[in-house]
């Protein structure tokens, strides 16, 4: 060991035992010091010995601070105290969901033997993932690695961002950190999974440092379309990490809560290794507009409207649900909602207060037709055209209390998410061929996004001034166009990390880099299974949805090697039988002569039989249709010679 380097143990030695005595820790110091530390100790934070004694503890930091990286962690303050970085220990950044795709977010901090969790969403399926009902991360990783897990942290109470935890929490038996409505919301999901007992909510507020381990986690107060929502400046051994979250910039909040960005300023001052920011809105030019100019745009609607009013927006969007029963009142009508997650919505905003109705102005759905059109909104769900919700069954004429008529005005308060649009414009079809006056973002300002758009994100960069970059929250697309705003604000690309699922990036020593990657990807869930649903079922579906199948039965005897009862043909999405009698007569023949070839065969079992008759149809109906609908030969048989034998004592 060279003597450089022995100099610089001994005085990294030297801070840490300083930092004991300060914390009154027992060690034994000389008695001058321990008087020094007692004294520094006894005094009040904004005391001049206070003062006095930070000032000598920065003067016995090592004169030359390249030899030493982020010295600021060896001067301990009482609420931002974290442990010293580990020799050799990295901090491991790990995204299990949220980037390369729209929802199911989730991202990883690991440093040596804790980790903790930010989110745990999830996100609807696309075309291809037929008759599954939702997506969520794979945990593969956190499930091997489960003691380590230490508590999961939620920013907000968006389903891209809480849709996962009752999975999660299967495997998981962790405390959950989140705001108020955040709890409120995460309760109601829990309780449609009755297998989920004594969860742990940990309520905090903006502001809120919550310590755990090697980390010391602070909620920072961010504007987005649910209230309640956070940052978290994580402060961690190796440096700051700032992650944003779903965040905008809103100077004219309708709750007069703007972002916090005195904190995020803060930060930036004090120095900030990585920050991993929304992507969403990183392709859209200017700002995002902000809330109040929704409901300017409301009130526009209502005035001197004649018709019955039905509001779609997002059951989340809290604020905008008060403000259109503000609105409602001013213009003297009733207000009913209808949707259960509108119901438990205006539940638990009630409870915390941030929705407060006006009990002689709300009304049930039955009660609607005592009361004229003019004095009657309807609040629901539905806006993303989503199967059975409320506004979906009114379009489709299913909805037992709703009749859509050309007495009524919808308007459509939310933009489709990226790959609903073609749902939600048959649905907006589907209303205005009833009658209805449909209003939508397109034809007037009635929704706002919640995301922060290019001005936006790169004032943010430019109060973090982050040592490194992570775009998250985005596809790809969104993810680059965020590197390209770092770059404009004068970030070296090299400190800029465009990462993938499962991409590990490790972060210590002042410098970051590409780890191994970890297991990762999508869990599909359908119905009560979690992840049965793979790769193969799906295409199975895809086949019976594209071309049908076709079930063949028979029963043989393999003993005597013949056929016991005739060939029958079950048709599903292929043809109708009726009008192909002579083609299913054909397919008979087919399975009747795959079955005399394969029992002609001593060697064979009944698997090959079976194989037998699939391959022979695949074949007869390809050349005959040129399609290739799924085969499901259902062959019975009696035991074999062999079977018998070995039954036999």
């Amino acid at each position: 060991m060279s003597e450089k380097t022995t100099k610089k143990d001994k005085k990294e030695k030297d801070l840490l035992t300083k930092r004991k005595v300060r914390k009154g820790a027992k060690t034994k110091p000389d008695t001058a010091k321990t008087e020094k530390s007692e004294s520094v100790k006894s005094a009040k934070p904004s005391s001049p010995a206070r003062k006095k004694s930070r000032a000598a503890a920065k003067k016995t930091m090592p004169k030359k601070s390249r030899e030493l990286k982020d010295l600021d962690r060896y001067i301990i303050e009482d609420e931002d105290m974290v442990m010293p970085a580990r020799p050799g220990k990295m901090l491991r950044v790990i995204p299990l969901g949220g980037v390369g795709e729209i929802g199911k977010n989730m991202t990883v901090l690991e440093y040596d033997d804790e980790i903790i969790v930010i989110d745990c969403g999830m996100t609807f399926p696309d075309d291809e993932l037929l008759g599954v009902d939702l997506v969520i991360p794979d945990t593969t990783y956190l499930q091997k690695n489960a003691d380590k897990v230490k508590a999961v942290f939620i920013t907000h109470a968006h389903e891209d961002h809480i849709g996962g935890l009752p999975y999660f929490l299967r495997n998981f038996n962790v405390p959950i950190y989140c705001t108020a409505l955040t709890e409120g919301l995460v309760s109601l999901r829990l309780q449609e999974h009755k297998n989920l007992k004594d969860v742990k909510f940990k309520v905090r507020k903006a502001g809120d440092t919550v310590k755990l381990g090697s980390f010391s986690v602070e909620f920072v107060r961010v504007n987005h379309s649910v209230p309640d929502s956070c940052a978290l400046a994580i402060k961690t051994p190796v440096g700051m990490v700032v992650f944003t979250g779903d965040f905008k910039i809103d100077t004219t909040p309708v709750d007069g809560e703007m972002i916090d960005l005195v904190r995020f300023g803060e930060l930036g001052k004090k120095g900030v290794e990585l920050l991993m920011m929304d992507s969403t809105n990183a392709d859209r030019a200017g700002m995002a507009m902000s809330e109040r100019r929704v409901s300017d745009s409301f009130e526009r609607e209502f005035k001197d409207c004649k018709k019955r009013i039905i509001v779609a927006s997002f059951a989340s969007n809290v604020h905008r649900i008060q403000k259109i029963i503000e609105i409602a009142a001013k213009h003297d009508r009733k207000v009913a909602v209808s949707g259960r997650s509108m119901e438990n919505i205006l539940k638990v905003g009630s409870e915390l207060g941030y929705i407060r109705p006006d009990k002689n102005r709300m009304i049930e759905l039955a009660q609607i037709k005592k009361y004229p059109d003019d004095k009657v909104v309807i609040i629901t769900t539905g806006s993303q055209g989503e199967a059975m919700s409320a506004l979906y069954r009114m379009a489709y004429s299913s909805h037992r209390q709703v009749d859509v008529g050309p007495s009524d005005k919808i308007l459509i308060a939310a933009s489709p998410i990226p790959g609903n649009e073609k749902s939600v414009y048959q649905m907006i079809n589907e209303l205005i061929r009833k009658g209805a006056e449909v209003v939508y973002e397109r034809l007037a300002d009635i929704h706002v996004s919640g995301h922060a758009c290019q001005e936006e994100l790169k004032l943010m960069l430019s109060l973090i001034k982050p040592r490194y970059f992570m775009p998250v929250h985005g596809e790809y697309r969104h993810l680059k166009c965020n590197a390209s705003l770092a770059q404009q604000t004068g970030m070296d690309s090299e400190n800029i990390f465009l990462t993938d699922l499962g991409k590990v990036l490790e972060i210590g020593g002042g410098k970051a880099r590409w780890g191994a990657s970890v297991p990762s990807g999508r869990v599909l869930v359908d119905g009560y299974g979690v992840g049965d649903v793979g790769t193969l079922v799906l295409r199975e579906r895809r086949l019976i949805g594209q071309d049908g199948v076709i079930v063949a039965s028979a029963a043989v005897d393999m003993y005597e090697r013949r056929i016991l009862t005739e060939p029958f043909i079950v048709s599903r999405g292929f043809i109708f039988v009726k009008e192909a009698e002579d083609l299913i007569a054909e397919m008979e023949q087919v399975t009747r002569d795959a079955l005399n070839f394969a029992l002609g065969r001593k060697d064979v079992g009944i698997k090959a039989v079976r194989d037998a008759v699939s391959d022979k149809l695949s074949d007869f109906l390809y050349k005959k249709t040129k399609r290739s609908p799924v085969i499901v030969p259902i062959i019975t048989s009696t035991p074999s010679k062999s079977d018998i034998l070995r039954a036999t004592p």
